[in-house]
């Protein structure tokens, strides 16, 4: 699952350390998964260990989104038949605003990474325009 900046704050503002709970997997940052289960998911207690600060993505599920076919139920989530379409609706919405968040937060992350010499600087240009 992605994750926003805002959900990695709150996580690390709960006392999680991103380097355990987080990876970046082709510049994505994802929630680290651990022998096929959230990093935070209590096999034990079969429950969320942050459930109160878990990311937007984890309240939106079994809500989910496919490139090619758009917001979905998931149709391995055992309760995923309790979705109803106006849930599916609301919650594709706050899904498709989510992502869109992330894509902008990862092409300014990326730009603050760039080498210096890929960037174009143009303080000493002069305007064309101004003779």
């Amino acid at each position: 699952m992605e994750l926003s900046i805002d959900d990695i704050k709150r996580l690390e503002e709960a006392g999680h350390r991103p380097v355990e709970f987080a990876l970046i997997d082709d510049g994505v940052t994802r929630l680290r998964n651990v022998d096929g289960w959230c990093y935070f998911y209590s096999r034990a207690g079969k429950s969320c260990r942050v459930y109160k600060k878990k990311p937007l993505g984890c309240s939106l599920y079994p809500v989910v989104y496919l490139t090619n076919e758009g917001a979905i139920v998931d149709e391995t989530c055992p309760m995923g038949h309790k979705v109803s379409e106006e849930k599916l609706r609301t919650k594709a919405k706050i899904l498709e605003k989510l992502l869109k968040k992330i894509d902008i937060e990862r092409v300014q992350h990326a730009k603050l990474l760039m080498p210096v010499d890929t960037i174009e600087i143009k303080v000493n240009q002069k305007d064309p325009s101004k003779k």
